[in-house]
């Protein structure tokens, strides 16, 4: 399958939301990243459901919700609610991560489960079969615009081999730090998505941001 981008919408102009949801409905963009943060899971703040209201009802493209928060098994109902195609918790942060996913999956969303930088990937081989995607951060969590860590290719890779091995469809999203100059090694590693947000917004010419990810070769 062809790669598909997520731009991060925390790197949006949150005093003109709408614009910006309106360029990624125009763009070559696949689904829209949420970033939700609870300052207690990670050392920030982003935002909730005011703002997930405002996506839901305006953007045309799938909202690729990541929760970065504890406790997220509180939030699943109302998640679905306002749109959420896929939900993704923190492995760090769901001490019964197999019921948690199958809540996600209850409500009709997909299921996705996202790893800290120092979290191995072989911690999460058991639940695999019951994912859609795993979110590989790229960065350590909690701010916009932060630079890639290198080992994370090594993750992608080991990664990748395990959901070959196995014989699953689950997908690799990888988030921080993505640019136009090291996407090409991060699909070639076996990335199948790749979030951006600053790299999208803070262009001169986001849509065409979004077009040359999009149409990256390995």
């Amino acid at each position: 399958m062809n790669h598909l981008i997520a731009p991060s919408v925390l790197s949006a102009d949150f005093g003109n939301l709408e614009h910006d949801i309106r360029m990624l409905n125009e763009s070559a963009a696949d689904w829209i990243h949420v970033d939700v943060m609870d300052g207690v899971f990670v050392p920030n703040i982003s935002f909730g459901f005011p703002v997930m209201k405002v996506l839901q009802k305006h953007s045309t493209k799938p909202l690729d919700v990541h929760l970065m928060i504890v406790e997220p098994d509180r939030y699943i109902k109302r998640f679905a609610e306002y749109g959420s195609y896929m939900l993704t918790v923190h492995y760090e942060a769901c001490t019964h991560l197999h019921r948690t996913i199958h809540e996600i999956k209850a409500h009709g969303m997909k299921a996705g489960v996202s790893l800290n930088p120092h979290t191995s990937v072989n911690l999460i081989e058991g639940i695999l079969p019951d994912l859609d995607m795993v979110l590989l951060m790229s960065v350590n969590p909690g701010f916009a615009a932060q630079h890639f860590i290198p080992s994370t290719l090594k993750k992608i890779h080991d990664l990748k081999q395990i959901i070959l091995r196995n014989k699953l469809n689950v997908l690799i999203q990888v988030d921080g730090g993505i640019t136009v100059d090291n996407a090409p090694e991060l699909l070639k590693k076996g990335a199948d998505v790749l979030v951006a947000g600053h790299t999208v917004f803070a262009s001169e010419n986001p849509k065409n941001t979004i077009t040359l990810l999009k149409t990256i070769t390995m």
